[in-house]
């Protein structure tokens, strides 16, 4: 898929913001909106990832966690690669790669933070099964932090709660009014439901998009994402919450989605060789 496909399935654009913080997201081209310094939430996210290992139980599956970083440290070297090669600035320059095995079999999750402070838990283990499952996981987390979506997503809530307060202001108070009558947040209920969700939807539809792409160029055999993704849609089953009321796509569209990209990004993004 080109850049235009993708472009034209997930949908895009500042929504008309005449500000300078409109940049694109790496490969996709997507507009973003970047008005919150990169080097701000970086910091942020390592303060908050050294607080997180304080209070989580470190996981001693030693041969998991040297899976976890070896599969990373495969992605930090093909992404800059990939990056140089096509002559486009390296977006990971300023990662500080961090990796953690969280112990916790009930949670089946995976992050990574600004600045790449990765996380993963062992409940997931279950689900990606093997070495390909796993890349999986790690490059859709990982492609979150490549293409910025919080500093997106930080910038773009910055820019909802000075509009609303304008509004409020301009209207006379009426925003505050409804508030206090109904008892209502009106910016959260903004931010979930009518601007930020089909938002962060597209951030996640990206963030497979990247992440296959991430793990087809580090070697790893994409083919297994899908299956993946089918793994996940049985472990959650019944659990899911109606695909417009969710920040991530459904685990049918998602498969459906995966499936369609599978073909052209093994050809247009195979394994980056080094000399």
């Amino acid at each position: 898929m080109n850049r235009r496909k993708f472009l034209n399935y997930v949908g895009c654009g500042c929504y008309g913001v005449a500000i300078n913080g409109c940049s694109t997201a790496p490969i996709t081209d997507r507009r973003q909106l970047k008005i919150i310094p990169e080097s701000k939430l970086n910091a942020q996210a390592a303060q908050i990832y050294e607080k997180v290992k304080e209070k989580e139980k470190m996981s001693d599956d030693i041969k998991s966690f040297n899976e976890i970083k070896d599969i990373g440290k495969r992605m930090e070297n093909s992404i800059s690669e990939y990056f140089s090669r096509t002559g486009m600035d390296d977006p990971t320059i300023n990662f500080n790669w961090e990796y953690i095995l969280i112990d916790n079999k009930k949670v089946k999750n995976a992050w990574c933070m600004p600045g790449g402070k990765i996380a993963i838990y062992t409940g997931i283990l279950d689900v990606t099964k093997n070495i390909n499952g796993l890349a999986s996981v790690m490059g859709h987390e990982i492609a979150h932090a490549v293409a910025k979506h919080s500093v997106e997503r930080a910038s773009r809530g910055m820019l909802l709660n000075t509009s609303t307060q304008l509004f409020d202001i301009f209207s006379g108070g009426k925003l505050s009014q409804v508030n206090r009558v109904t008892g209502m947040n009106t910016v959260g209920l903004l931010s979930q439901i009518g601007i930020m969700n089909p938002f962060s939807r597209t951030q996640e539809t990206e963030a497979d998009y990247l992440g296959m792409i991430f793990a087809s160029l580090s070697g790893f055999d994409i083919r297994e994402t899908k299956k993946l993704w089918e793994r996940m849609k049985e472990a959650n089953k019944g659990k899911e919450p109606p695909q417009f009321m969710s920040t991530h796509p459904s685990s049918s569209k998602r498969i459906k989605d995966l499936k369609e990209w599978e073909n052209t990004v093994i050809l247009d993004y195979p394994p980056i060789t080094f000399g």
